[in-house]
């Protein structure tokens, strides 16, 4: 089960990383003539997500259901591992900054080619394995939820924590160590997967239970279309709400703290500040892994949801309060559980439901088909974060923008989830 679902570790700190990096990268190339920074920041992190959608289709739609889960999952490890090495040295020709940051770019789009095939390979291979018939009873989606959604989240928790401990060894006057190092150094986790898989055998569900045989002209499509449409479209929705807010709000945490705390403050108190904020994911996912099997996904995703909203909206009123030097330790408390409420429920829980809710023989579709819609919110809150800020009347509670429309959003997602999504029981996978 894990060694399906611990590269995931990968997508977390690819995606965690990018925010500290483009951060460092804004502070020693600002001076640079004729470079539109505030735009490549947005292109740079939106760029591995585009990658992800891309990779969850590609492998999703050609390959999960066909050449097998074992194939997928060790060809994404190798993708992020190549490109991973590749971004830590990043080069423009002729020292050229713009050319570097064009090759970053390309090689976070690659990236994520890698990370999107973890999802219908390595997560759907992980659920398959928790219906084995040595699974004790009443851990199911238990151990779904730490396979896969804890393990994004630990990788977020070290991508805030690895350039920090490197500007301690480095300090401020050597930067591009920090930024280099720290992609450099994410590329030991897909490495040590890629060994670990090389051993592991395709899914007993897959090999007993899969159409790999069958022609695309035999293939049920109208069938399937029919009576899975609604359940895909609700999940694939509430999975995209959730991206939209979550992955934004965790990548601009070094940025918001940064703005809270002043440009005056050293470099290494934001990224402390960052690297307490993403700590909250950890409760969150986990309390929510433990929740998950009495609650049930949908019940739990549509409480934790709501909890978020209350959470959103209060903090979007007392931003002008908490948003201040003297009380940045209550507006990290406030942030950090408004991160957690979203691990708990819909970062559990998403992932749970999409994996489960249809049959083997094209649940690789089906999860990536999900997941890459939910990127697409992730996509597109990246590119709307900075746009919502902006469109708020400048001063204190410019920041607060967001919060409101997040709020308002996961009160959407939870009445979709609740009203649209059956609930996944245990062993509903032989059913």
């Amino acid at each position: 089960i894990f060694a399906c679902g611990t590269a995931l570790f990968s997508d977390g700190y690819q995606n965690g990383v990018i925010g500290t990096v483009n951060t460092i990268i804004k502070i020693i190339y600002k001076d640079t003539p004729g470079l539109n920074l505030k735009r490549y920041s947005t292109t740079f992190s939106s760029l591995s997500f585009a990658g992800t959608i891309a990779g969850m289709l590609i492998f999703g739609l050609l390959q999960a259901d066909g050449i097998g889960r074992k194939f997928g999952m060790i060809a994404a490890t190798f993708i992020v591992f190549v490109f991973a090495a590749l971004s830590a040295g990043a080069y423009g020709a002729g020292g050229s900054v713009g050319g570097m940051l064009a090759a970053l770019s390309a090689f976070r789009f690659l990236i994520g080619i890698g990370i999107g095939a973890e999802y219908p390979a390595g997560a759907v291979a992980a659920a398959e394995n928790t219906e084995d018939p040595g699974i004790k009873p009443g851990t199911q989606h238990m151990l779904v939820a730490l396979a896969t959604n804890t393990m994004v989240d630990w990788g977020f928790v070290v991508a805030a924590f690895t350039p920090l401990v490197l500007l301690w060894i480095f300090g401020e006057n050597h930067l591009r160590i920090v930024w280099r190092g720290s992609l450099a150094l994410g590329t030991i986790p897909p490495l040590l997967v890629l060994f670990w898989r090389l051993r592991m055998h395709e899914p007993e569900r897959f090999r007993k239970e899969s159409m790999k045989h069958v022609g695309w002209k035999d293939y049920p499509i109208w069938l399937i279309v029919k009576r899975y449409w609604l359940r895909f479209t609700a999940i694939s929705l509430v999975w995209a709400i959730y991206d939209f807010i979550t992955y934004p709000f965790g990548i601009y945490a070094s940025t918001i703290t940064t703005t809270i705390i002043g440009d005056s403050a050293p470099l290494a108190t934001s990224l402390g500040w960052n690297v307490v904020i993403n700590l909250f994911y950890i409760p969150g996912c986990i309390i929510g892994a433990l929740l998950v099997d009495r609650v049930k996904p949908k019940m739990l995703m549509t409480i934790a949801l709501l909890l978020q909203a209350v959470f959103g909206f209060a903090m979007s009123g007392a931003y002008t309060y908490l948003a201040t030097p003297a009380h940045i330790a209550g507006f990290t408390i406030m942030y950090g559980l408004f991160l957690s409420l979203g691990e708990l429920g819909p970062g559990n829980c998403t992932m749970i439901l999409a994996s489960k809710s249809s049959p083997t023989a094209f649940r690789g579709v089906f999860y990536g088909c999900a997941a890459a819609i939910g990127k697409i919110g992730a996509f597109a809150g990246i590119w709307a974060f900075p746009a919502i800020i902006d469109r708020f009347p400048p001063g204190p509670k410019q920041d607060s923008g967001p919060f409101w429309i997040a709020s308002g959003l996961n009160v959407l997602a939870a009445a979709i989830g609740f009203f649209f999504i059956p609930e996944v029981p245990e062993n509903h996978m032989s059913k």
